[in-house]
This record gives C-alpha cells, structure tokens and sequence, in this order.
C-alpha cells in the first residue's frame, strides 16, 4: 500500500515494532502461571498465599492504570513504550534474583505493570495508524504479536529447563536480552500518530465515539470485567489443577499452555479480517459462544487427549475474536483519549486480576479445584449475555 497523510500500510515499520515489542510484553504473563506448582513448593504456599501472589501484581496494575492511560495521551506512544520495556527487564531481574515471597511477588508486579504501561500507547499507536475499516486487520497483526509472546513463554520454559537444565529464575534473565532489543527498535521509530485518520464527520459517520465515558462503554467494560474475571479464575488454578490431578510435569504443562495461546498466530489476524467482513459485535459473540463450549467439553469430558483437544481449540476460538475486541474499543472512544480508553479497557483485566483468584481460592478451599473451572464456565457464559444484549456497537 501507499503512503497516506503520513501513514503507512500494513507492514510499516511502525506496525512490526508494535506487533514485536507486544511479543515481549506478554512472554511473562505465561511463565509464572506455569510455574505457580513451583513456587508452591520452593515457596511453601499455601491455596490462599498462590490467590495472593496471583492477586497483587495485578491489584498493582489496577491503581496504575487510569494514571497510566493519561500519561499516554500526553507523553505519547515511544516514550510509553521505552518506559514499559525498562519496567519488565527490572522485573525479570528481580524475579531471577527472588528468594523470598516477597522479592518473587515484587518481581512478577512489575512485570504486570509492564503491560499496563505498553497497552494504552501501543493500541492507541495502532489504531491511529488505520482507518476504522481497516482497524480490525492491523489489531489482529498486532495481537498476533500478543499471542507469540504469550505461547514463547510457556514454551520457554520447556525448552530451557527442559533440554538445556535452566532453572526457573534463569529463564526470566534469557529474556532480557530480546527486551534490549526491543529498545532498540522502538527507539528508531519516527513518525508517531496522535489522532485519527478520520475527519469529524467521518468519525460521525462511522460510528465513532465522541465521549468517552458512554453508556456503551460502561457496558463493554463490565461485559470484559466479567470475561476476565473467569479468565483469572481459570490462570490461578489450572497449572496446579493439572500438575495434581493428571500428575503433568512442567515440560507438559507448558507445552499445553503454549499450544493454546500458538493458536493466536493465525487466528489473531485471521479473525480481524472476519470482523471487518462480519461485524466486530457479532464476531466476537459467535467466537466466544463457541470458545467457551471447548472449555467446558475440555473440563467435562474424561481423557487426556479430550482435555487438551478442546483446551487448545477454546483458544483458538478466544483468538479469533481478540481483534474484534479492541477495534469494538476503538469505536467506543474518541480520538483524542484514546490512551485513556485503552488504559479503561485493559482495568478490568488488573481489577479482576487482583480478585478473582483469591474468590478461586476460596472455592479450591471449600469445595475442591474442579469446581474453580465449574465456576468459571458460568462467568464466561454471562460475559457472552452482557455483551449481546447490552452493547450496541456495529
């Protein structure tokens, strides 16, 4: 594609730092999850200390994020960027360096906070770059991005602890040599986009928000709260769920847990061409109805093979509607705070993050594990029913 007003087309330069440097950012949100068996035994936890070391880091992110989101609008995207990488390759060193509970849950916040740091200016870079149309294709590039960094993590982990005898605080500092890299790359970036390829009444027209705190937003935002709420239930307990119940090692584990974020890799990009064709809204309801029918045949169902074949088939269905998800959210706030959207959008995540493994922990506590994922196959279900009847989008 040609340059226009300043922009470029799906493969600029700008647009694969994004999609790289959104594969560092989330190479640690798989690692520790995968290690939660690990730390309970070298550690000495308890159901309730994991719930706490789960919650933390993102109660952490939760406090950031609204400051977070309006540094965005202001500083802009690179610096943002800069400053997030800095806060993870800390966080890496730390968690490395950890000996004690508290250094490993210092260590793993920042590396949450990293995140909520990168999110509210790479989308916002992202999303300026395209026009709305063309948004759901170009988040679905950079998500991909996301889903790598999400399946190398867990992955990682496997590989260097399983054939090159790393151990565990050795594969977080392997990681800061691609983070300085990614220094690199983003600082060699030079045009940065601020507002909208769309005019005022384009954005009329389009659908485009005007305000940024709508009634369809709130809206969105409790339907993602809800998602993430059983997303976090699920992360808190599924490894050691595994690891007791099934007696998979962590080879295993993450081999598991990496197969169904690989899944991203084409069905991130994949599913922002078929928004565009079918309607963001709609698309994800359908994905994600469907997605959350492999959950619950994953966990209902006997059998090893049955387990991984639809645990890994209820990514690949969550991928496809990732796109869809932050275009919806595009929509849904003005160009001129934008950062602040994407930082509200991403709140949830960090609030439900905070809570809803220590409500997983309650349940493991008073009922048994398996009940953690009965729980959440109920919270997904209402996540799907808010989002259809309560959002009105395409």
């Amino acid at each position: 594609m040609t340059q226009e007003n300043g922009r470029w087309g799906w493969l600029s330069y700008g647009l694969i730092v994004m999609a790289f440097t959104h594969t560092l950012t989330h190479i640690f949100a798989g690692i520790a999850p995968t290690l939660y068996p690990e730390f309970i035994v070298e550690f000495g936890l308890t159901n309730q200390d994991l719930g706490l070391l789960a919650s933390i880091p993102s109660l952490c992110a939760a406090l950031l994020s609204i400051p977070i989101g309006l540094m965005a609008d202001k500083i802009g995207a690179k610096k943002m960027i800069l400053i997030s990488i800095a806060v993870a390759i800390a966080g890496a060193v730390l968690a490395y360096s950890a000996t004690t509970p508290f250094t490993l849950i210092l260590g793993l916040s920042l590396l949450i906070v990293n995140t909520t740091i990168y999110h509210p200016a790479s989308y916002s870079f992202t999303t300026f770059l395209f026009k709305p149309e063309d948004r759901p294709k170009a988040l679905g590039i950079h998500g991909a991005g996301g889903t790598l960094g999400m399946t190398l993590g867990p992955i990682s982990l496997t590989l260097l602890i399983g054939s090159l005898a790393f151990n565990w605080r050795q594969v977080y500092l392997f990681w800061v040599a691609p983070l300085i890299l990614g220094t690199i790359s983003v600082w060699f970036i030079k045009y940065i986009p601020s507002e909208d390829i769309s005019t005022e009444s384009e954005e009329k027209s389009s659908g485009q928000a005007t305000k940024l705190l709508s009634r369809g937003l709130i809206i969105f935002l409790i339907f993602v709260a809800v998602r993430m709420m059983g997303m976090s239930m699920n992360r808190a307990f599924m490894n050691v769920w595994l690891a007791d119940t099934k007696g998979w090692g962590l080879a295993t584990r993450g081999i598991i847990t990496g197969a169904n974020t690989l899944m991203g890799l084409v069905a991130a990009p994949v599913g922002g061409i078929l928004a565009t064709r079918y309607g963001e809204k709609k698309w994800t309801v359908w994905t994600l109805i469907a997605a959350y029918i492999c959950y619950t045949l994953a966990y209902v169902l006997p059998g090893d093979t049955t387990f991984i074949v639809f645990y890994v088939a209820s990514g690949l269905f969550t991928f496809l509607s990732m796109a869809a998800n932050s275009a919806i959210m595009a929509k849904l706030s003005p160009s001129g705070q934008r950062g602040l959207g994407y930082a509200l959008y991403f709140l949830p995540g960090s609030v439900m993050g905070a809570i809803a493994p220590m409500i997983a922990a309650f349940i493991a506590d008073n009922f048994g594990v398996y009940n953690v994922f009965m729980a959440c196959i109920g919270v997904y279900f209402l996540a799907v029913a808010v989002l259809q009847f309560g959002v009105k989008v395409d």
